[in-house]
């Protein structure tokens, strides 16, 4: 009886003292959030129940599985150790991943609400959280490994030998994965430079689209149909590109014409002030319509239109292009380009009988001094 019951209290208990420990832990979390609701972090904690309690529990295991004297803990004693050693590593690294994503969290949602004017710095602050988070994790995994690795008797033995041939394995690792650690530097870089956040609309290969993920390694850009880019992040870092967030988001829409030379400028302005005064997507700052060339055939019209941001841009300008051809079509239909034919133009009638003369002349005076040439007498 009694090596059923020994199992049962220290497993019944440790269970206990561990759903305890999560449930005041809630509460005491709560009662703080209730108090100070302009400071988030008592909220994101709160997400850090679960692994406190597989730690806890883990712990506490660890320091009674001995008690319970049951014959599979006398058989298998130091794997059973072994295992709740791994499994508390492990749940000890979850708990302090989440315990820092909750405090980074709580400090960007503070700055946010207190810099909501200010998008710009909003995305470059979202960008550096979300690079520390993903540093912090790799950094206590590989912590977290290491430690694992070494409650093995066998990774403690070699250890030695490991640590006088790091230099070499140094070098050899950092020639193999120079690539990798370049993009993990240029992450870093793009981070706290402020060369692009998540959010920027940038131009990259030709490419149109919105940051959508930076990671230590890549970056990946949200296109208009929905198409994600991947590249490595250093590629921001060693070749040019577009970032149309930099600086504001407010964009001038450009609009060209293609129109005969007899279309009504004046009328096409008052058109133009009509469209962009009924559009949502105008901005309200800026709008004109000029003649910026001619050929010999059409003359190019340009439109201007200020918009908030990329998309307000994109939408006014096929509005307005839309809207203005439109209109030319049903109203000045002469002034939209046209490929002009004629028959080529005849000469004049005297033109030709002179020319004609002038032929006739010609050959008739040939005629006679060959003519002459052949009544001359030969000596």
């Amino acid at each position: 009886m009694e090596d059923v019951l020994r199992p049962l209290i220290v497993i019944g208990g440790s269970l206990a003292i561990t759903l305890f420990i999560g449930w005041a832990a809630d509460w005491l979390l709560r009662r703080v959030d209730a108090r100070h609701p302009e400071t988030p972090l008592w909220g994101h904690l709160r997400r850090c129940r679960l692994p406190l309690q597989v730690t806890v529990c883990t712990a506490l295991l660890s320091g009674s599985y001995d008690e319970t004297r049951a014959r599979v803990v006398r058989e298998h004693g130091p794997a059973i150790g072994q295992l709740l050693a791994l499994v508390l590593i492990a749940a000890t690294a979850w708990l302090m991943v989440r315990v820092s994503s909750a405090v980074v969290e709580s400090s960007y949602f503070r700055y946010a609400s207190s810099s909501a004017h200010d998008p710009a710095r909003v995305r470059r602050v979202r960008t550096q959280v979300t690079l520390i988070q993903r540093v912090v994790a790799a950094i206590v995994g590989v912590v977290a490994a290491a430690a694992m690795l070494l409650t093995f008797p066998t990774m403690r033995t070699v250890g030695t030998s490991m640590l006088a041939s790091a230099g070499i394995l140094g070098v050899v690792a950092g020639v193999a994965a120079q690539s990798t650690l370049g993009n993990l530097f240029a992450g870093l870089q793009i981070a706290f430079g402020d060369m692009v956040r998540i959010g920027d609309t940038v131009v990259v290969d030709g490419e149109w689209g919105t940051v959508e993920e930076i990671t230590l390694t890549f970056l990946s850009v949200r296109t208009w149909d929905e198409r994600r880019i991947t590249m490595p992040v250093s590629y921001f870092t060693n070749k040019p590109f577009e970032n149309w967030s930099r600086g504001g988001a407010q964009k001038t829409a450009t609009v060209l014409f293609h129109l005969d030379h007899t279309a009504p400028i004046e009328e096409m302005r008052e058109q133009l002030r009509e469209i962009v005064q009924k559009s949502p997507a105008w901005d309200g700052r800026d709008w004109n319509l000029v003649v910026t060339d001619t050929t010999p055939s059409t003359i190019l019209v340009r439109a201007l239109i200020t918009a908030r941001d990329s998309d307000d841009a994109w939408t006014v300008r096929c509005e307005v292009r839309e809207k203005m051809i439109t209109w030319l079509r049903d109203t000045h239909p002469y002034a939209l380009p046209r490929i002009a034919t004629a028959p080529a133009a005849q000469a004049p009638q005297a033109l030709l009988e002179g020319e004609h003369r002038r032929e006739h002349h010609d050959h008739f005076a040939r005629f006679e001094d060959g003519r002459r040439k052949d009544a001359r007498p030969s000596r």
